[in-house]
This record gives structure tokens, sequence and C-alpha cells, in this order.
């Protein structure tokens, strides 16, 4: 408390350079302007000293009164002032200081960037808690998303699989019987008719969109949830839009992974292993049955 040092602010040593060569530079052009008017007021007190009031009336030099002589005098060194002040400080002019200003500026914006990666570097496992544990916060139990990607998260082309995987297609149907499933309007219109023995909730905000009797149609994602909460697990079926509105809040994924990289113009959010934890992983060959070789994979959130 007592005979504790106040800390005195640090000012970066260019940031003071630069501080004090315009302060000296502001000094240099106050003392030329100054001199400029005592020179002006000077000049005129010694003609008139001379002209009026007769003070040295008779003093010449070479034919020339002593005043003209001394306004020349003091001429030189009005002159050789601003000569010291544009021309030989000219490296202190308004290009220097430009110069200093943009250097300084490149200098904090490369120590910023030093700062930011410092701070990447050491706190990195805080910023993955944080998101793990506000998505934890908002997840929605038992609600699941069901999908098949490509190694490249490829899902669809033209609202329409890309594959026909039999054993995916029945486990799809073995999961979902019996449950509400999800989706958007283009999934469902994919659809040749309604899937048998499932709740069928589907996301449009088309006003008055028709749709068979059984069918539920809803605005919004929260609203699907919110039609579904009667079941203890509902499943996201599609497309790519849902499903990444849905990943946040969903509990798991049961993901049928292709082994290949396919042409697609809709694809499912990446998994970030820091969020999900891999619980199960079957592999499948390729066969006369299957084009591709897959897995399927099921997740749940950390």
């Amino acid at each position: 408390m007592f005979g504790k040092k106040k800390q005195q602010p640090q000012i970066d040593k260019e940031q003071l350079e630069l501080i004090e060569n315009a302060q000296r530079r502001i000094k240099q052009k106050k003392r030329l302007y100054i001199h400029f008017v005592v020179f002006l007021l000077g000049a005129v007190f010694l003609i008139l000293a001379n002209t009026v009031l007769g003070i040295g009336d008779n003093i010449q030099f070479f034919g020339i009164d002593w005043f003209v002589f001394a306004i020349f005098g003091w001429l030189f060194f009005f002159v050789y002032h601003v000569f010291n002040v544009f021309i030989t400080n000219k490296f202190m002019g308004k290009d220097w200081q430009k110069q200093q200003l943009a250097k300084l500026v490149a200098n904090q914006k490369e120590r910023i960037e030093k700062l930011q990666q410092k701070v990447e570097k050491e706190n990195p496992i805080a910023t993955q808690t944080e998101v793990i544990s506000e998505q934890k916060t908002n997840v929605v139990k038992g609600l699941t998303l069901i999908v098949a990607a490509g190694e490249n998260d490829a899902i669809g082309k033209d609202n329409k699989l890309i594959w026909h995987l039999s054993d995916d297609l029945k486990r799809f149907k073995s999961l979902t019987n019996g449950h509400h499933i999800i989706m958007g309007r283009k999934t469902f219109e994919s659809f040749p008719k309604p899937l048998p023995n499932r709740t069928h909730i589907v996301i449009s905000r088309q006003a008055n969109y028709k749709v068979p009797d059984g069918v539920i149609v809803v605005n919004s994602l929260e609203d699907a949830i919110d039609a579904a909460r009667s079941d203890v697990q509902a499943f996201v079926i599609g497309g790519g839009e849902i499903y990444k509105q849905a990943m946040p809040l969903a509990a798991k994924i049961e993901l049928t992974r292709v082994h290949q990289s396919f042409d697609a113009d809709t694809f499912f959010p990446q998994v970030d292993t820091s969020v999900w934890k891999e619980t199960s992983n079957t592999f499948h060959d390729k066969d006369e049955h299957h084009d591709y070789a897959f897995s399927f994979l099921t997740y749940e959130k950390k």
C-alpha cells in the first residue's frame, strides 16, 4: 500500500521516436515563424530609425546606408533558418512521418497476429471445452441423424441418391421403423410415397403445402422436434441444410460411410471428433449386391 510505486505506462520506442520528432518539427516551424515576424518588425524599425529618427543618418558603407547591410545580414540568417528547416531536415517531413507511421502499423499488425497465435496455442483445450459444453446444453435427448455419405460427405445430387446399397436401405428401415422421421420438403418429395409405419414431419416454408393424410407439416426444425416430442428416438433424415441445423441439437449420428468420393450438390456436415465419439464401426466390402465398400458408424455426443 505505502511506498508502492505507481506503474508507468509503457510506450513503444518507435512510437516515442515518432512523437519526439514530430514535437521537434513543430518547434522548428514555430521558431521559423517567430524569426520571420521579428525579421519584418526589425527591418521596419531599422528603416524608421534611420529615415525618421535620423539614427546613423551619415553612416554609409560603399555609398550604401548602414541599415541596408543590417537588413541583408538579418535576411541571410532568416534564409539560413528556412534552409535548415525545409532542406536539411527534409527527412523529417510528411513523407518521413508517413513512412514511420506505416512502419508502426505494420509492427502492430505483426504483434497482434503473434498474440492471436499465442492465445490459440495456449488455449485450444479451453476453446474446445466451450464448444462441447455449449452443444451439450442444447442436445435434444434421443434426436438422431441418420445418413449415408461418401468420403467427401456427398449425400445426393439432383434430389436423388447417388448409390443403391441394399444393406444400407435395410438398416435405415430397421432403425427408423415405428419412429418419427424429420425431413425437408425436397427430401419428402424425393419419395414416391410416404414410408410405411413411420410418422413423417416435413419442414416447409410454403404456405398451404399439400401432403397426404398423416403427414405433419411444420415451418421450422424447432417445431419439428416439438411435434416429435412423444418419440423416444426421432430421426432427422435430410437434406443437407436440415442436417446442418440439427447437428448441434442431435444426441446421436447413424452414419453409413460409403468409401468413395462422389460428384454431388448436397453434403452432410463434417463430423467433429472433438464433439462426437465413435461408438460402433462395422465394415462391409463391396460385392455383387453392393457397388461400393461402406461402413456402418455410430457416433454419440461426448
